[in-house]
Order: structure tokens, then sequence, then C-alpha cells
């Protein structure tokens, strides 16, 4: 597939190797006699010790799917489970509206993304079959635990609860988190136990559905029972799909629940689902105020960062003629659009010499309302990085940092919050089946900065400067989408589902920007 630059910019605001030659010093003198010798041993090759913190055979035995840390309760077999695909006949004849809230959310298109399909896919490529069981745990729980996923992956033979990824029935079927018997002690890799039905003392099955508000005479309506369940009022609920570790060593690639666990909101009692659950005003009154929504403010958006995926979702349905689908996706998508605007702020401040001369300008980026490190999730894929430029009055350019080039890359010396990988060999590593530390990891925490310092060499006689700066955020750098969307798995033809010819150039979102004019004299004083 070739990538087309028709730019979807939303200004929304050897070692070596040396031959040895061996030097023979001529001998004068006669000859010593051969002596016979014994065959030589054979010395086998230095094999470096191979060592892990976990033993996989080990982690097998106590875990049936590993390395997906999910299970099906013990009282049922995967003959008994009985999932439920979500329909307008089913999930959405009782619930229409959560349904429509779900539509399109992140959760719905968690196992279609082509953007996880191409990872999973290369993952798959790289290491083997048996680590898709670690993606496919948390991106399609249900069909998962049925053994649908067991095979060559086509995503043309798969059922409809296969597709609808993370649907209502795995959410409302997990009867308990088994977070703190996990290999590290703590969430990862979908340490969830999920319970869609049970059997009563007839042996009929009953299909059983637990939720955060006491049950009630009537819930359910007959199709099923209802279990109150304190655990999905909390953000434990969601932490264990939102801590991707490691599939052999277990370092978290991605520790979003232990940055929340750590903040001001967790000790506030602001939980995932008080932001992420809810619309972009309830949203931004959580993190303002750690005021918790009201049961009828909540909603089943959970909307996030992941803009890319929604504006698929859009092309999809215009594709399939469903402008009612077009439009649920296109709102989706200015939801997460807002919330990154809504997300931080800049203050930019500037520091004068002992001469009086600009010679510093500091710009200090607010994490104001993400109720984790900003950015989350795969911080070594995500991008979110500072657009400076510099001009005199007279327009010219004094100092430009940030900008993307021609094939839509960044500038190596742009200053990224971001973490870097490395992989065993401590190089480094892009891959999340190879990432098993960070050799940087500079994301921001909630209610935390960073500053960061641009040194001006000012040659310019002007009285004044204007100083522009933009704090902009991409999913994923244009070279890793590219492979990613040109990677699909069997099954996925771009063109035919979203209508794409080529791989676009990457959206990027203007979370904040900011304009200000500085004085190029001014009083000395010390950097903050």
């Amino acid at each position: 597939m070739t990538r087309n630059c028709i730019g979807l910019v939303l200004s929304l605001s050897a070692g070596i190797a040396l031959s040895a030659t061996a030097v023979l010093a001529k001998n004068t003198q006669a000859p010593a006699p051969e002596i016979p010798s014994a065959a030589a041993p054979v010395v086998p090759a230095a094999v470096t010790p191979s060592y892990s913190r976990y033993n996989m055979e080990e982690m097998k035995k106590k875990y049936p799917h590993y390395p997906s840390l999910l299970q099906l309760d013990s009282a049922l077999t995967k003959e008994d489970a009985k999932f439920t695909a979500p329909t307008p006949m089913t999930c959405a004849g009782c619930h229409p509206k959560q349904y429509e809230e779900w539509q399109n959310s992140m959760h719905s298109m968690s196992f279609q993304d082509p953007v996880y399909l191409g990872e999973l896919n290369l993952a798959i490529k790289a290491v083997g079959k048996d680590i898709a069981k670690q993606c496919e745990g948390c991106h399609t729980p249900a069909a998962f635990l049925l053994g649908e996923t067991e095979g060559e992956f086509d995503l043309g033979t798969l059922s409809p609860l296969a597709k609808a990824g993370v649907s209502c029935d795995v959410c409302h079927s997990i009867k308990a988190a088994t977070h703190l018997d996990t290999p590290t002690g703590e969430p990862e890799n979908g340490s969830y136990i999920l319970s869609p039905n049970r059997k009563n003392e007839k042996g009929e099955t009953k299909l059983t559905k637990y939720g955060p508000f006491p049950n009630y005479e009537g819930c359910g309506f007959g199709f099923h029972e209802c279990v109150e369940s304190p655990l999905h009022r909390t953000s434990e609920m969601c932490a264990g799909c939102h801590q991707v570790f490691h599939y052999k060593e277990h370092f978290p690639i991605e520790h979003t629940y232990a940055e929340w666990k750590k903040s001001i909101y967790s000790i506030k009692g602001v939980q995932c689902q008080d932001c992420h659950m809810v619309d972009i005003d309830t949203f931004k009154r959580s993190a303002d105020t750690f005021t918790l929504p009201k049961r009828g403010e909540y909603r089943h958006y959970f909307n996030g960062a992941n803009f890319v995926q929604y504006f698929l979702a859009e092309l999809k349905a215009k594709k399939e003629g469903d402008e009612k689908m077009a439009a649920n996706a296109k709102q989706k998508f200015d939801m997460a659009v807002e919330r990154l605007q809504a997300a931080a702020e800049l203050e930019i401040e500037p520091f004068y010499n002992a001469k009086g001369d600009l010679s510093k300008i500091r710009v200090r980026v607010h994490n104001k309302r993400a109720g984790h490190n900003l950015p989350t999730s795969l911080s070594n894929i995500r991008q979110m990085w500072l657009e400076v430029l510099i001009t005199d009055s007279k327009g010219k350019v004094l100092l430009k940092s940030g900008f993307l080039d021609e094939k839509g890359e960044l500038d190596p010396k742009t200053y990224n919050f971001n973490s870097d990988g490395m992989n065993i060999d401590m190089k480094f590593a892009l891959d999340p089946w190879e990432v098993v530390s960070f050799s940087k990891h500079d994301t921001i925490p909630p209610k935390g900065y960073r500053d960061v310092y641009y040194t001006l060499i000012n040659e310019s006689k002007a009285k004044e400067l204007k100083f522009s700066a933009k704090l902009r955020f991409r999913q994923a750098s244009q070279a890793v989408v590219e492979k990613l969307l040109s990677n699909q798995p069997k099954g996925v033809d771009l063109e035919k589902i979203y209508g794409l010819t080529a791989v676009p150039a990457v959206p990027v979102v203007d979370m904040v920007v900011q304009e200000v004019t500085l004085k190029t004299k001014g009083a000395p004083e010390a950097v903050k």
C-alpha cells in the first residue's frame, strides 16, 4: 500500500570483521619431530544464559490461556458459557440509549481496529500464535474464551460476537478480578473472571449480568438476572485490560491504572468511569472539582484520545451508506478531539541574562485534566510534542522546532513527551513484544507539569519577538501507521471496508495553541 499525504491535519486549535593474518618467523633450525596428538576436545560454543523472572511453563499451568490471564468461571465450561452478541434484538432491545453510545466506541471497535490488527499480525509473525492470546483476551474476550480465535485469523469467518470486541456482555459478565493474583501482584493482561450465566438447582441456564447499581424487582426484564457488583464502580474494573505487560517478562508497557492509582484523582475518589463514561462538560467538572457524576450522568462512550479509530469508523459507515452510523462516529471523533484540547495548558515565561538580554524561554506544559499520565497507554508509540517558532518583528525566523517534514516525520531534536523502549539487549525497541524496559520515560503525571527551555542567541535588533507554541498529539508516527496498515491479516481489505486506496497522513490534533510577544530586554532573573 502506498502512502498518500493528503493531509488530515486538524488545526483545531558491524562490527568490522577483521581478517587476522598469521605472520610466521622463518625457522633456520631443523624442524622438530612431529608428535602425534589425541583428537582435540570439542568445546561447546559459549551460550549466554537465558534468564527470566517468570517461569512460562508454570504460568501456563496456573492460567489456562496464558499469556492472557483471563479466565472463565470455573463452574462453567466453554459449552456451558452463553455469551450474547449485542444486536438491536438483544441488548439494544431494552437498552437502546446505552447501545447507541457503545456503537463506534473504542470498546466496540477493539477487535476490528486495523491499527490493532496490524500489530497483532506482526506480533504473530515475530513471536508465534501464542502471543495472540494476550491481545485477544482483552480485545475480544468472549469469543476468546469460547475458543473462536484459536485458529488462523480470518476476519471474514469470525462471528458477530468476536467482531463486537468488548461488548455489553463482556463487561457485564465480569464476576471478579484477580489483580492481586497475577505474576506481578497488580492488574495486568486481562486479570478477570467472566461468568455470563449460571445453572440453577433445576439445571436451567440463567443469564447473569453484573452492574454497578443495586438489584430491583424486574431488573433484566426476565431476559437475565441482575447482580450488584461494587467492582463495576471502581477503576479496578478497567485495570485488568488497561495495564499491558510484556508477555514474558511482565514489564509494564502500558501502565495507565498505576498512573491513576498514584495520582490525586485516586486520593480524591475520582474513578476512570467518572471521566471516560460521561460527556465533555461532566468530564471537565470531574477533573476540575473532583465532583463525582450522578447516576443519570453516566454514558457508555468510553471516550479517550484514540480519534483515528473514530475517523476510520466514519469512513466505514459512509462506505456502507449508513449516514446515521457515520454521524455517530463523527460525534465520537469530535468528543475525542475536544477531550484532548481540554487536557493540557501551556505557560510561557521569558528569562533575561545579567546584561538584560532575553536568553531563555520556558514552556511549562501542564497536565490539567487527564487522570493518568499525558500521554498514556503505549507511550513509546504515542507522540505529544511541542512545535515552536520564534520570529522577530520583520518575520525573520530565529528558532524553529517540532515541525513535520515532507514525509510526515518529526525532527529527531523535537521535544517529545513520550517513552523510549529497550529490548533485552538494552537496544532501542518499538514493538511491544520486544520492549522489556524504558530508557526514557518523560510523560506528564496527573495535575503535574514538565518544563522545556529554549535558549536564544538574539542577533536581531528588534525590541520584541513573537513566540508561538503548539502542543500537538497523534497516536503514532507516520512510519508506524504505514507499517501497521500495510500488514493486515487475512480477511481485512482496507479499500473494501474503509475505501482506503493509500495510507493517509496521520491526523494531528493541536491540543493547545499559544502565541505571545516577548521583550528582548528585561530585568535579569534567575531561572526558576
